[in-house]
């Protein structure tokens, strides 16, 4: 098995409400799951392979719940990157050299048959986990603007976290409101004010390595 590590943080969208039921055990609001992911790696490896400053991102669906299987993902990679840290990537991202169910990747990959080929695209983000704001363009592919959630009654920012002690995630995440659209790619989304999240990620083999 392939050492590997990643430290950095991750913008989430999906189709779901607010806080999303996945990170509760309950099944998808609408009953499947969509989802466009960022990912803005700040250091890592795979091997002798750096993946410093490496951005990433991924678009998921599946026709019921996740755990449920049958689902497609597409992979891109910032244009910048060299072929070893997209291979790198694909193998993390799908993984492999993972223990099994350890983390996020692990089951997005083995819950997904159809894995579309990986792209390369420029990805420019912006973003602020504790004011829960930002944007992020996958250049030709998908766009993610996320907001505060509004309180019911006077519409200022809500603010509301989660935190996940044996997740294979994250331990903490702040939740938002998030909408994107996708643009090209091999899989059509759309979502308008539903559940996003703003995360940090430092995730090995093993899973996600404690501070």
């Amino acid at each position: 098995m392939i050492d590997w590590n990643i430290k950095g943080e991750e913008m989430v969208n999906c189709n779901c409400n607010f806080g999303c039921p996945c990170q509760f055990g309950v099944l998808p609001t609408t009953g499947n799951c969509e989802a466009v992911i960022v990912y803005d790696i700040e250091s890592g490896h795979y091997g002798d392979t750096k993946l410093d400053g490496v951005r990433a991102a991924a678009v998921y669906y599946w026709p019921g719940a996740i755990h449920e299987g049958n689902g497609q993902m597409q992979l891109i990679v910032d244009e910048g990157a060299s072929d070893a840290q997209v291979a790198a990537l694909e193998a993390i991202m799908t993984g492999k050299d993972t223990v099994e169910m350890a983390t996020m990747w692990f089951v997005y990959g083995a819950m997904s048959p159809t894995k579309h080929k990986t792209l390369r695209a420029r990805i420019d983000l912006d973003w602020n986990r504790e004011d829960r704001t930002g944007k992020a363009q996958v250049d030709g592919i998908f766009d993610i603007e996320l907001r505060p959630i509004p309180n019911i009654v006077s519409g200022e920012p809500h603010r509301i976290s989660i935190q996940l002690p044996y997740g294979f995630e994250f331990r903490h995440a702040e939740m938002a409101s998030g909408t994107s659209k996708t643009r090209g790619g091999d899989i059509s989304l759309a979502f308008d004010k539903t559940h996003a999240h703003i995360a940090q990620l430092h995730l090995s083999g093993q899973g996600v390595v404690s501070a």
